[in-house]
């Protein structure tokens, strides 16, 4: 009995020490393990997968504190080669949905369990910290031609209105921030009983698996941070000369001063979608919205070799050509949980930066950001870097403007493990936009200590291709090559947003290289798959797109909005093919048509020509903004076929039919040239 309560008190002893020396963490760590639940997945998603909550504190720094759920979903390899560890995944933002990628990464990692991991707070958590009010705000904003900086009001209103809603739920949003999203990745494998698990994330994410893995080191295998933000960078503050810098590397950088000077002075007006309310709505938007639209545009890898002749467009007036973007914008302000995404900037990102006078533009998503946190007025988080000691690997792209690859290369040689891989023009998010990429994370993961290629930025500032030279953080694992990789950060529009100078130290010549402790020096300029084909990161960019590559016009854009606009040119190609047809019928009686016959075939030949032009276009996303010049010069062929037309109407004995051609003909040449092209 005495051995009893002596080892009773020696517990209760340990654990106030563990209180007093590991504080409120550890003591929650020691008393009170994660539970899970089952749920219905609220997505669609492939076979062999379940989905469920983690039940945790809200705060784990605050004894007693309410218990929130936070979603996950489990994909179970059915191969029968099944790795042992799996890959937990979650998505950036902060407050992007992760749980629609499942079927996405288990066709990735096929001989791997995929554990999906949702933020707390996002949509498929409880609760979902959702604020559309912001986003009003926002838009509201938009719809003057004022400067956001000078118009915060609505801004601040919606934040406020979403706070006390919360409040009024009784939610604490102090609990929502990245050193809680990763300790619910750490709880997660421990309830789910794995013993080892791979981690990776992307964007903001990059941040919270970074930290589980430093909290978890013994369960952590091997992390993978696709477009990497480090803690030490103040995000807003370079979100700016990051964006100039990215334009730069694109060759873009002295026309878009000419746009900001354009559009700050007469601002542009353009009719889209109310992201909230679906109502049709007019924005007017300085240079500095426009900028701040054109740096989350250019996340995206297929609209990246777009930039260089729409800002060239732009500068010179052409504003109808960025209809596109400001259709899409409105998207992507309904893609995030906002109150999640500003829970964890105003506490994470927003105190550790000045947002003082720096050159322009000024990026109205910063400004917002701002003026929620104020309104907010959360605590500063502690903000210090966190050291990863498992195999990473860093990827990033070429053109990120959200998070550079200069600054993932510099983080990353700080790890004792970490390679470095980028890849060339690509922008944000790697692994969904480039299967090189995603080729590299499997081979990575195959053989974490070993496995993943050793590049630098490739210069590509006047050409679309890349050339592929070597540098990287070394990997203290068996004196193994040292790769790189790229990370990203939070950004606008709930995104990280990050550029870099064309030519900047970021870029190295092939054969350069940075070791770590242990490596070998120089790496690999390829990788290679699980099958072993190979695939080099510097290699397979997309040209872009110079000022008269393209011949520019809205009008593909208004197409794909409206495909009715496209009836003068179907009745022009059907009415061609039945004047070639009667044509042939009519020489072949030996009554004439030769005229007839000569209008179809030039019209038909138009359209021949037209479609070979259109579908010998590498990528879809260049009708956004114009048609191949060659379109232009096969006009010429319609023209001719309405003059035969017109010969053939008013020859001897014609019928009174052969008009039609003719009044197709020249509506279809009005349209053409007059509209299409015009």
């Amino acid at each position: 009995m005495r051995g009893w309560r002596g080892a009773a008190v020696t517990a209760l002893m340990a654990a106030i020490v563990t209180v007093l020396i590991g504080g409120p963490k550890a003591a929650y760590a020691a008393g009170r393990a994660a539970g899970t639940e089952e749920r219905p997945c609220p997505v669609a998603v492939p076979a062999g997968t379940t989905c469920g909550y983690l039940l945790v504190p809200e705060r784990r720094d605050v004894p007693g504190s309410r218990t929130i759920r936070v979603g996950y979903a489990v994909h179970r390899s059915a191969s029968p080669q099944r790795r042992p560890d799996p890959v937990a995944y979650t998505s950036g933002g902060p407050g992007s949905p992760s749980l629609r990628l499942v079927g996405f990464l288990a066709d990735m990692f096929p001989d791997r369990d995929v554990v999906v991991v949702e933020q707390r707070g996002g949509r498929y958590s409880e609760p979902s910290l959702a604020c559309p009010e912001v986003v009003q705000g926002l838009v509201e904003t938009l719809e003057t031609p004022k400067a956001t900086a000078d118009e915060t009001g609505p801004i601040t209103k919606g934040a406020l209105a979403c706070q006390n809603r919360y409040q009024a739920e009784r939610i604490d949003l102090r609990g929502y921030r990245t050193e809680e999203i990763a300790a619910d990745v750490v709880d997660l494998r421990a309830a789910l009983g794995y013993e080892r698990w791979n981690l990776m994330g992307v964007s903001y994410s990059t941040r919270s698996m970074a930290e589980a893995a430093a909290r978890d080191p013994q369960g952590t295998r091997a992390v993978v941070l696709d477009s990497f933000l480090p803690a030490e960078v103040a995000w807003y503050d370079q979100a700016a000369p990051d964006l100039r810098a990215s334009l730069a590397k694109l060759g873009a950088a002295d026309r878009f001063d000419e746009l900001l000077a354009r559009y700050n002075t007469r601002p542009a007006a353009y009719t889209t979608e109310d992201p909230v309310t679906r109502k049709r709505i007019v924005v007017r938007l300085t240079g500095d919205d426009i900028a701040t639209i054109l740096g989350e545009a250019m996340r995206e890898t297929e609209f990246l070799p777009l930039v260089p002749a729409l800002v060239d467009a732009l500068a010179d007036g052409r504003r109808e050509l960025l209809q596109p973007v400001v259709d899409a914008a409105g998207g992507a302000l309904t893609s995030h949980d906002w109150g999640l995404y500003y829970a964890v900037q105003c506490q994470d990102e927003v105190p550790f930066n000045a947002f003082s006078g720096q050159a322009g533009p000024r990026l109205f998503t910063g400004v917002a950001d701002a003026a929620v946190c104020s309104a907010w007025n959360l605590p500063r988080a502690s903000g210090e870097p966190v050291a990863v000691t498992a195999p990473t690997l860093v990827l990033g792209g070429q053109y990120d403007p959200t998070t550079p690859p200069e600054s993932a290369r510099k983080a990353a040689s700080a790890f004792p493990n970490a390679r470095f891989a980028e890849f060339a023009g690509v922008g944000h998010g790697v692994f969904l936009a480039n299967e090189c990429g995603r080729r590299t994370i499997s081979g990575f993961l195959d053989d974490a200590a070993t496995t993943a290629p050793d590049t630098t930025a490739p210069d590509t500032t006047s050409t679309g291709s890349a050339s592929t030279g070597t540098e990287g953080a070394g990997s203290g694992d068996a004196g193994t090559e040292g790769t790189g990789a790229e990370g990203t950060g939070a950004g606008s529009t709930g995104t990280d947003a990050e550029g870099t100078d064309s030519g900047s130290s970021g870029s190295g010549a092939a054969g350069s290289t940075v070791s770590g402790p242990g490596t070998a020096g120089s790496g690999a300029s390829a990788t290679s798959d699980p099958a072993g084909a190979a695939c080099a990161p510097g290699a397979d960019a997309a040209a872009l797109v110079r000022p008269g590559d393209l011949h520019l016009t809205a009008a593909p854009y208004q197409i794909s909005q409206s495909p009715a606009l496209l009836a003068p040119l179907a009745i022009f190609v059907l009415t061609a093919a039945v004047q070639f047809v009667a044509g042939l019928v009519t020489l072949v009686r030996r009554r004439g048509g030769v005229p007839r016959v000569l209008a179809g075939l030039t019209g038909l030949a138009f359209a021949a020509l037209t479609a070979l032009s259109v579908t010998g276009v590498p990528d879809d996303v260049v009708f956004a903004i114009g048609l191949p010049p060659a379109i232009v010069w096969y006009g010429l062929l319609a023209v001719a076929s309405t003059v035969l037309s017109v010969a053939a109407a008013f020859r001897l004995r014609a019928a009174s039919a052969d008009i039609v051609p003719v009044m197709t003909g020249l509506v279809f040449v009005t349209w053409l040239y007059g509209w299409l092209i015009g």
